[in-house]
């Protein structure tokens, strides 16, 4: 039986304005317990944003977190599937672009996000990395 993008997509995805500053993305990250948000400009995919953004980005740079934006640090040279395309095809994108996350669009907004650890759970639960994604947060 084919799956979709859908069957494992972590729905109704936590986004943030342009212009949210690196602080408040953090500690939403932090407060939501997720590596990951989708930048967003009027319910349009304009970026997404990881926790390694933030440290390489802004951290590492030496800006302000405080009145650096995510619009500054976030990728917006993004590939994304549709909730109704095939699994395999969401696989195949992410090694050709050798990414852990892609967020899902439909009609050009964002209706969840797909990552390599939803990927593992599904496919093989029994690896390091499925038991590892499959496991509570340590926070």
């Amino acid at each position: 039986m084919t799956q979709h993008v859908r069957d494992i997509m972590t729905a109704e995805p936590v986004t943030v304005e342009p212009q949210a500053s690196v602080t408040a993305v953090a500690r939403l990250m932090r407060d939501e317990n997720i590596g990951a948000v989708l930048v967003t400009d009027h319910d349009r995919l304009r970026g997404l944003v990881s926790d390694r953004d933030l440290v390489v980005r802004a951290l590492a740079e030496g800006g302000d977190p405080a009145q650096t934006t995510v619009a500054t640090v976030c990728s917006d040279d993004l590939v994304t599937v549709g909730p109704d395309e095939d699994l395999d095809h969401a696989v195949q994108v992410m090694r050709e672009h050798a990414v852990r996350r892609v967020p899902v669009v439909e009609e050009g907004r964002p209706v969840g996000i797909v990552s390599l650890g939803d990927l593992a759970i599904e496919r093989d639960p029994e690896s390091a990395l499925g038991d590892i994604s499959a496991a509570e947060s340590n926070q």
